[in-house]
């Protein structure tokens, strides 16, 4: 069952003068974008760079306000995903759009199932689906529920759908920023068999390693306008990043950071746990201890603990056992809110569920933690909540129309920013910062790390969880290393390096050391 057979005039999707707007900000200026089939071509560029615009322009998402795509030479005109679908474009985003409740096979055909006498013929969709699967060499069960396979496993089997559909380009958005480092490999393996079968795709990614190893082409964006498209092999990794940001990078690894842990010796904790465990399906009892002043990584695998045993300190996760102490005084955390009373701060890995409310304005995002910390009867004035947040959009450099602008028109990064304003508002002694620059732009994440550096500098507590072991090395005092849902060891300064943390999580003794 070859679903895509690469034909030797090989097509090609061109993009020409690109233009889109919207009420206050210019999103896209005369852009070009040209993807050939067989190839796999890397859209790079900060948050609020127009990736996301061009790509809901290419899906018909949105309607561009000036420019032409072409297919082979011939005009095609893109009023609706229908129509991209119908011109061979389909696109699997970062969170997987299928129905977690229904079969691989019932997936793979929604919408398309074949019929005998009017009724839906589940042996030939069995058979068609378990034929696709095994073409594209994905290790999926047509008869097993959806939610039964990783996160991993779900996206190859969108991409599946995405080329049963005849589709001769695929958008990739942010396909990796949840899989370990085995299912990127096993979904490098899937693109590069597309692209053999002569399918363009265009990989959307902030991991600049993964380019490197998998792509042919760049094409970079900056402020809604093109940079330009490079050859891999013409474009090295430096000045990739200069192209993106349009600077140079500053060396957070020059900083004057304080990384001494001597200095907290006599010293009470500001946040101590003994024992503290929400249950064996979530994090194994452990001990720690965490200073004023200092960042403290959370290192391991995923499904390894490190949001678990965070989220049981804030009350995210409800503690079974064990003592939480806060500046040596015994506190009881039910809740976050108990969390937030005592001085913590908590944001989360997922912002798109639990961090940003997609409906509220910007200044409504950055204002609530404030006013749930006050209470009902202590209410903001509206003055109060424009001017706290026009003061953390400024020192942010949130990039926003105003502040009245709903949080989910903002970029990933910029939605990051203002769940970091949220949190500071309140002014927190502890904060724990989970994945706080996963699928953000290089610029971006070096500006949170260095924020995440200043508020160690003023005395602040920060819990660091990343899957960039490089951000943690350069930003943390201390690892601590988790495996399988216990803490394994806890790694000083002298021992923070890629080699022994990869040993100690592969390797270490189970125990709180």
């Amino acid at each position: 069952m070859d679903v895509m057979k690469h034909e030797q005039n090989s097509s090609a999707l061109i993009m020409t003068g690109i233009g889109k707007s919207f009420p206050g900000v210019r999103a896209l200026y005369n852009v070009d974008f040209k993807l050939r089939q067989g190839e796999i071509h890397a859209l790079m560029g900060e948050n609020g760079a127009g990736k996301s615009t061009l790509v809901k322009v290419l899906t018909g998402v949105y309607l561009m306000d000036e420019g032409s795509v072409r297919i082979d030479e011939n005009p095609v005109i893109i009023r609706s995903p229908q129509d991209a679908q119908k011109h061979g474009i389909s696109t699997v985003y970062q969170e997987v759009n299928l129905c977690w409740n229904l079969t691989v096979a019932e997936n793979l055909f929604l919408g398309r199932e074949p019929r005998k006498m009017g009724l839906i013929d589940w042996g030939q969709m069995n058979r068609k689906a378990g034929e696709l699967l095994q073409e594209l060499n994905i290790s999926a069960d047509p008869t097993a529920q959806l939610d039964s396979y990783s996160i991993a496993i779900q996206q190859m089997i969108a991409i599946a759908r995405a080329i049963y559909t005849e589709c001769k380009f695929l958008i990739l958005d942010e396909p990796t920023s949840s899989l370990d480092a085995d299912e990127v490999k096993k979904l490098f393996t899937l693109m590069r068999k597309l692209k053999d079968k002569g399918v363009g795709i265009i990989f959307i990614t902030h991991f600049l390693e993964q380019v490197y190893e998998v792509c042919d082409r760049i094409t970079v964006l900056r402020n809604g306008e093109l940079v330009g498209e490079y050859e891999l092999e013409k474009l090295p990794r430096l000045e990739l990043v200069t192209k993106m940001i349009g600077k140079e990078i500053e060396n957070l690894s020059n900083l004057n950071t304080n990384k001494d842990e001597s200095r907290f010796e006599g010293e009470v904790p500001i946040i101590e746990a003994r024992e503290v465990s929400s249950g064996p399906s979530r994090v194994a009892p452990f001990d720690l201890k965490m200073y004023e002043g200092e960042v403290v990584g959370f290192s391991g695998l995923l499904g390894s603990g490190r949001s678990e045993l965070v989220r049981s300190i804030y009350g995210a996760d409800k503690a079974v056992q064990g003592q939480l102490f806060i500046k040596g005084k015994k506190v009881r955390i039910k809740k976050p809110l108990d969390a937030m009373r005592k001085g913590m701060a908590y944001l989360p890995e997922d912002r798109k569920v639990d961090g940003i409310f997609a409906d509220l304005s910007v200044r409504e995002n950055i204002i609530i933690a404030l006013q749930a910390k006050k209470g009902i009867l202590k209410r903001l004035t509206r003055k109060e909540m424009e001017t706290y947040a026009d003061e953390y959009i400024k020192l942010l450099n949130i990039k926003t129309a105003n502040r009245e602008t709903p949080i989910k028109s903002l970029s990933g990064g910029n939605q990051q920013k203002v769940i970091l304003a949220r949190w500071l508002l309140t002014n927190p002694q502890f904060m724990i910062l989970d994945e706080p620059t996963r699928g953000i732009d290089v610029g971006t994440k070096t500006e949170i790390q260095k924020l995440i550096l200043k508020l160690a500098g003023e005395g602040k507590s920060v819990a660091f969880i990343s899957s960039e072991m490089d951000e943690m090395i350069r930003t943390c005092s201390r690892m601590v290393v988790m495996r399988d849902r216990y803490k394994i060891k806890e790694l000083t300064q002298a021992e923070l390096n890629q080699s022994a943390i990869m040993k100690t999580i592969a390797g270490g003794e189970v125990g709180n050391e």
